[in-house]
């Protein structure tokens, strides 16, 4: 069995943003040699998440607004988090919704996908860099 390990750098510069990493994530498993196996896409930071879904601009501003709703960013003072000086608690809480990781078989060399998914970054809390861990394993 062979296995792959790469890390994905991203640094966005607002708060909140949806990217479509799933050409990084092919690259990489191009990159493996695996033809049949898994890869593990998971953020390795509690203020973003890895999740898959429609690459559809009007879904991503309803996942924006329906986040925001359910985790407002403000007022700050709403969370016991914040007490310690942070301003990030909503992300943290967004990041529990939207989840730490994807899984996608591989199948042929290829992301064996239902139609219309890909893989996104969701940013929470941005304006610094961050890692996305990609992990292939299979034949």
């Amino acid at each position: 069995m062979k296995s792959f390990r790469r890390e994905l750098y991203y640094n966005i510069p607002k708060r909140f943003a949806l990217i479509n990493i799933t050409p990084d994530v092919l690259s990489c498993v191009i990159e493996s040699g695996v033809k049949e196996g898994l890869v593990l896409v998971n953020s390795m930071h509690i203020t973003s998440s890895v999740f898959i879904n429609d690459d559809e601009a009007g879904l991503h501003g309803d996942f924006e607004l329906w986040l925001e709703r359910l985790a407002p960013h403000s007022p700050v003072s709403r969370y016991r988090h914040n007490d310690t000086g942070e301003d990030n608690a909503a992300a943290h809480l967004k990041r529990q919704i939207m989840g730490r990781e994807a899984v996608v078989a591989i199948t042929g060399g290829k992301l064996d996908f239902g139609a219309w998914e890909q893989i996104f970054y969701g940013e929470f809390d941005g304006r610094r860099k961050k890692r996305v861990l990609v992990k292939v394993i299979g034949e």
